[in-house]
C-alpha cells in the first residue's frame, strides 16, 4: 500500500506591524545651501522638488535614530523578534553591525541581527529578507530599519549632491499574518553603470577628527542616476503589482525612493496611476534620505490623511549599484 505525504502547508503570510519614524530636530532650507554654494536659492528647488532637509545632530547618531522607530507602535518587545535588519550606507564601520547597536538600545540581548548594504533600494531589499523569513517560519517578528547620516558622507561645497541629501530613519515590524500583506519582492542591478552613484576616500576611525585626512564622500552624475530609473523602473513596478496578483488599479498609494521630484513625476506617468492613487512626495520636505526615505514617506502620508490602514501601496526604491526593489505592501 503506498504511502500518503502531506503537501508542505503554505507558507505563511506577513504583515508590517507597525511604523516608525525618526526626523533630526535641525531643519536645512535651501537658503542655506544656496548660499554656500554660491547659486539661487529657486534653482535647488527647481532641479529636484526640495525645500527642506533635516540635518541630524551629534547627539542625534544613526543608533540613536534607528533605535527610535517602530517598535512601540508594533506593540512588540525587543526579546520577541526573531531578527532585526538594518539598511545604511552610512555606518561608518564594518562592524559591530548597526543592528547589533539597535538590539542593544532596545535591549533584545540574544536575537539575530545583520546589515544590509544596498543603497536607497536597502528599506524593500530588507523588507523583502523579512517577509520571507516569516514566511518560512524563522520568526515571528522582524524589526527593519532604513536609517541614514547622509550629513556624515556628503561634500557640502559639491553643487551636484549637496542640496539633495538628508538624514533620518524609519522602521517597521513585519509578522506573521493569515494572510499576505506584504507581496513578494521585485529586485535586480544593472551593474553596467557603477560610476552613477557611489563613494570615495577611506575612513580612519582613530584619526577621523583630522581635517587634513581624506574622508568617504558620496558622489553622483546625476543625468546618468535619472535616465536609468526613469527608463528601467516603471516595468519593475509593473512587475510587483502583478505578483501580488493586483492590477495598478487596485494600488491606493505610490511610495517611490524620494531621490528627485522630477523622477517621481516621471514614474507616476509612465505607470499611468489614476487620480485616486496617494503619490509619496516627503522629499520636499525630508531630502533624499536614502534607505529611510521610504518608511519616511509612508508616515508623512499616513500622518496626513492621504492614506489609510488596509490600503495597498506600491514601494520601490532604488539607487547605488544600480540597484532596485518594488513590493506592494498594506499600509499599517
Amino acid at each position: 500500500m503506498p504511502t500518503f505525504t502531506p503537501a508542505p502547508p503554505p507558507p505563511r503570510g506577513a504583515r508590517i506591524s507597525g511604523l516608525g519614524v525618526y526626523r533630526p530636530s535641525r531643519v536645512v532650507p535651501n537658503a542655506e545651501i544656496a548660499e554656500r554654494l554660491g547659486v539661487f536659492e529657486r534653482q535647488l528647488a527647481r532641479r529636484s522638488g526640495i525645500r527642506h532637509r533635516r540635518f541630524a545632530e551629534p547627539h542625534e547618531t544613526l543608533t540613536a535614530m534607528a533605535a527610535a522607530t517602530a517598535l512601540k507602535r508594533a506593540g512588540v518587545d525587543a526579546a520577541d523578534l526573531g531578527c532585526a535588519v538594518v539598511a545604511t550606507t552610512t555606518h561608518l564601520s564594518q562592524m559591530p553591525s548597526a543592528a547589533t547597536a539597535v538590539l542593544r538600545e532596545l535591549g533584545g540581548n540574544g536575537v539575530a541581527g545583520f546589515d544590509i548594504l544596498a543603497a536607497c533600494a536597502g528599506f524593500p531589499y530588507a523588507v523583502g529578507l523579512a517577509r520571507d523569513m516569516v514566511a518560512a517560519g524563522s520568526a515571528e517578528h522582524v524589526l527593519v530599519v532604513g536609517a541614514e547620516r547622509i550629513s556624515d558622507i556628503l561634500d557640502h561645497d559639491d553643487p551636484a549632491t549637496a542640496f539633495l541629501f538628508g538624514d533620518g530613519a524609519g522602521a517597521v515590524v513585519v509578522s506573521a499574518a493569515d494572510r499576505a500583506a506584504i507581496g513578494p519582492v521585485v529586485w535586480g542591478s544593472d551593474v553596467d553603470r557603477p560610476d552613477a552613484v557611489g563613494m570615495t576616500g577611506r575612513w580612519v576611525p582613530e584619526l577621523r577628527a583630522d581635517p587634513a585626512l581624506p574622508w568617504p564622500r558620496l558622489g553622483m552624475v546625476g543625468w546618468k542616476v535619472y535616465r536609468w530609473a526613469t527608463t528601467e523602473l516603471a516595468p519593475a513596478a509593473r512587475l510587483a503589482v502583478a505578483r501580488a496578483g493586483l492590477t495598478l488599479d487596485d494600488i491606493d498609494a505610490f511610495i517611490p525612493h524620494q531621490a528627485n521630484m522630477l523622477v517621481t513625476d516621471a514614474l507616476v506617468r509612465q505607470l499611468g496611476l489614476g487620480a485616486h492613487v496617494a503619490v509619496a512626495r516627503d522629499i520636499a520636505e525630508s531630502g533624499n534620505t536614502s534607505s529611510a526615505s521610504i518608511p519616511l514617506a509612508m508616515e508623512a502620508l499616513s500622518a496626513s490623511g492621504a492614506v489609510r490602514p488596509g490600503q495597498r501601496a506600491l514601494c520601490i526604491g532604488f539607487g547605488s549599484g544600480l540597484v532596485y526593489a518594488a513590493q506592494v505592501v498594506d499600509i499599517p
